[in-house]
């Protein structure tokens, strides 16, 4: 398929050229790749990526051509998200060593042998998640439910499909706050220009409070839990849950801990000490971390067999995804060149100075989630809103405007009825993402209650 190899030259363009970056010929070859996979893909998206797709490439044709622009910066206009896209088709790599290591078989075994309550079985699902999210994003999502779906049967669930998506998705948002290999934390690091270390123990501290959030308030919601058990089951759950965590360090999951501790400290390490994009770091580790692992457990040929499979099939699936990426940045990029990006800057600045900085904080993280209705994603809308945040706000706290950019990022991922999380849970359990977004509603107004005090508490401190 022809844009397959489009895509395909494209990304490795973008690597290339990031190597080489006193070669501007190498980056002219990845705006025209750029150009020519949009174009080859407006054949073939459909829906609202189409529709969005079509509106950025519009107005941001419509902003050049008002400000005269040269013919040559057309071309060069495109190119400015195509580390979205690189990220985005290699990150499913990592997710090679745990279906080719049979992790997801030890987990069932550990469940049918020890969980032995709802309330117990509710936490491991979302723990499983949580440390699956950490370093396989959507991958996270199918190998959870799948790990997770055939033990239900055991205990006296409600409403199965509610339980399942809520203890799922709820737990793999969580590390898109601060897993390195998550899109969303690349792009706001590169937007924000903060380094990586300076943010992360903020990251990790409100994830697990997101996750503990989720535990202490899941037990209430309607549903959930079957109404003949009384709440002695629950309490039995709470005292048998660190024996249950004990017996996970016995099994396989123990490594998959021990990975996401190496992969992050790995990334730390290498953004404090060299001087590229952390997209690109990132990116550039995937291929190498996956291969090692696979290798030490044995499955080098399944690897390569895999990554065969996966260039050949991924790219023409995210086609929609990547599509998306590539028109907003060159929206993006032509909002620059036209000088346009200036009204936005100056619409912000004003809000900013009608709130104030300390409003503004709580207000942040709406504008992700309010956009994730809109069918944008969370890194597309701070992209849009990124250079008036640089004018002033980023000057005067930058890691607690990093941390209320990624904090709010995490409500779209939850609620936003047109992004791939919720659209990939769907399919796995055969509900509308409209009926998705509704079921994570309360969780995620309490979310973002403990993101505002979060928020507030770091910009007093």
């Amino acid at each position: 398929m022809l844009i397959r190899t489009i895509y395909l030259m494209a990304i490795t363009s973008y690597v290339v050229s990031f190597l080489f970056p006193h070669q501007p010929v190498f980056k002219l070859f990845v705006s025209v790749l750029c150009m020519l996979a949009v174009g080859l893909s407006l054949q073939r998206v459909r829906g609202l990526a189409l529709s969005f797709g079509a509106f950025f490439l519009g107005i941001g044709s419509l902003m050049l051509v008002v400000s005269h622009a040269k013919a040559i910066q057309f071309i060069t206009s495109f190119g400015e998200m195509i580390q979205m896209v690189t990220l985005f088709a290699l990150i499913p790599i990592l997710s090679f060593p745990i279906r080719y290591g049979h992790y997801a078989d030890e987990i069932r075994e550990l469940i049918r042998r020890k969980v032995t309550s709802r309330s117990q079985f509710y936490v491991l699902t979302s723990i499983i998640s949580f440390f699956f999210s950490s370093f396989m994003n959507l991958g996270a999502l199918p190998l959870t439910y799948h790990s997770i779906a055939p033990s239900t049967n055991q205990f006296e669930i409600a409403h199965k499909k509610r339980y399942l998506s809520c203890a799922i998705t709820h737990g793999y948002a969580m590390p898109l706050l601060w897993s390195p290999i998550t899109p969303i934390v690349g792009t706001v690091l590169y937007l924000t220009k903060t380094a990586y270390s300076q943010v992360f123990p903020y990251l990790i501290i409100l994830s697990i409070a997101g996750l503990v959030l989720d535990w202490a308030t899941s037990k209430g919601a309607p549903g959930f839990m079957n109404k003949a058990r009384n709440e002695a089951e629950q309490e039995i759950a709470v005292t048998q849950t660190s024996s249950v965590v004990k017996e996970l360090r016995l099994t396989k999951l123990w490594q998959i801990v021990g990975t996401v501790l190496l992969l992050n400290g790995l990334v730390t390490v290498l953004d404090h000490f060299f001087t590229l994009s952390f997209l690109f770091l990132v990116s550039l580790i995937v291929l190498p971390f996956a291969f090692s692992w696979c290798f030490l457990i044995g499955e080098t040929r399944s690897f390569l067999s895999g990554l065969h499979h996966h260039f050949h099939t991924y790219i023409p699936q995210m086609q929609n995804q990547f599509f998306i990426f590539l028109t907003a940045g060159f929206f993006i990029t032509a909002l620059h060149v036209s000088h346009a990006d200036r009204m936005v800057t100056h619409a912000v600045d004003t809000l900013i100075q009608f709130t104030g900085l300390r409003l503004f904080l709580i207000v942040l993280p709406l504008i992700p989630f309010a956009l994730a209705f809109l069918g944008l994603h969370p890194a597309v809308g701070l992209a849009l809103i990124s250079e008036a945040l640089r004018s002033q706000v980023l000057l005067v706290a930058p890691v607690v405007v990093t941390v209320a950019m990624l904090g709010g990022a995490i409500p779209a991922f939850l609620m936003g009825p047109y992004n791939a999380t919720l659209g990939m849970m769907s399919a796995l359990i055969h509900e509308k993402p409209f009926t998705l977004s509704h079921w994570n509603a309360p969780f995620t107004w309490r979310y973002l209650i403990l993101l505002t005090l979060f928020v507030q508490f770091m910009y007093n401190h």
